[in-house]
């Protein structure tokens, strides 16, 4: 059965994949749902539907749209102001409100190599007290390991948000910067079936792994840990795997839990 949690969990994971970043804006029930959850009470649905509402603004197209929806500047504005909200929370409302009201930009013509060199998700050149890390986990071959690697890393105190490549087998953190990377090889280590390396550059500008140690590292962990979905036929995560994986989101049928989100949404809320 859904919740405002689970909805907003999985709107997050689509959202992460930029082929499905116009559907959603562009849905009828999505959008103004998101809108709705930025005055939840529940600081676990707050900081996944400010993440959410992040990867949406990395297509440049959606922020006209984003910035018109009723209530939405409103509520950015009321988080950024808001008492007893982690600075998590309020950095990130900030800088997605700073995204939807910054001048709008002509696109450069760069070079198709230049273009890969965009900052990863997350990332703000003004934002100096995150870092963002990228890892390379072992045993990251199914669903069931990347769903068993979000619970460690949710769990360690100072990770912000991460995205995963599958096909790499890779994962991008970003952290506070007095995080010490081998916290997140810790937390993944712990799992049992998955470990971590680092990717980083050398100076001819290579892709190398360098080995974590895990062994000895005192993991700071949250003391709030949002409940993910029961491993349950109905659950919709397996919905949302098949509609990650495919091209689109567009081709989605009417029966797509993207559809049922909305469309739970629509039901749940009320202007």
């Amino acid at each position: 059965m859904m919740d405002a949690l689970s909805v907003v969990t999985q709107l997050r994971d689509l959202a992460s994949e930029p082929q499905n970043r116009d559907v959603i804006v562009q849905d009828q029930g999505c959008l103004p749902g998101l809108v709705l959850f930025l005055d939840h009470q529940n600081t676990d649905v707050l900081f996944a539907t400010l993440q959410t509402l992040r990867y949406l603004a990395e297509l440049s197209p959606n922020i006209p749209t984003m910035k018109n929806e009723l209530g939405m500047m409103v509520s950015l504005e009321n988080l950024i102001v808001r008492q007893g909200l982690s600075v998590d929370i309020t950095s990130l409302a900030q800088e997605v409100y700073d995204i939807l009201t910054a001048p709008a930009k002509p696109i450069p013509r760069t070079p198709e190599r230049e273009r890969r060199k965009k900052p990863q998700f997350f990332i703000n050149s003004s934002q100096k007290k995150a870092k963002s890390v990228t890892l390379h986990i072992k045993g990251l071959d199914s669903t069931d390991q990347r769903s068993l690697c979000e619970e460690a890393l949710l769990k360690v105190r100072g990770v912000i948000s991460f995205t995963f490549q599958m096909t790499t087998k890779r994962c991008t953190v970003r952290i506070r910067s007095d995080l010490p990377t081998e916290s997140l090889a810790s937390a993944i280590a712990a799992t049992q079936v998955l470990s971590a390396q680092q990717v980083v550059k050398n100076e001819a500008g290579e892709e190398v792994l360098v080995p974590l140690d895990a062994s000895g590292v005192d993991v700071q962990k949250n003391s709030a840990i949002p409940d993910y979905l029961p491993e349950e036929e109905e659950s919709p995560e397996k919905e949302v795997d098949r509609a990650i994986s495919r091209t689109t989101a567009k081709e989605d049928s009417s029966g797509s839990w993207l559809n049922a989100a909305a469309g739970f949404l629509t039901k749940t809320f009320y202007w």
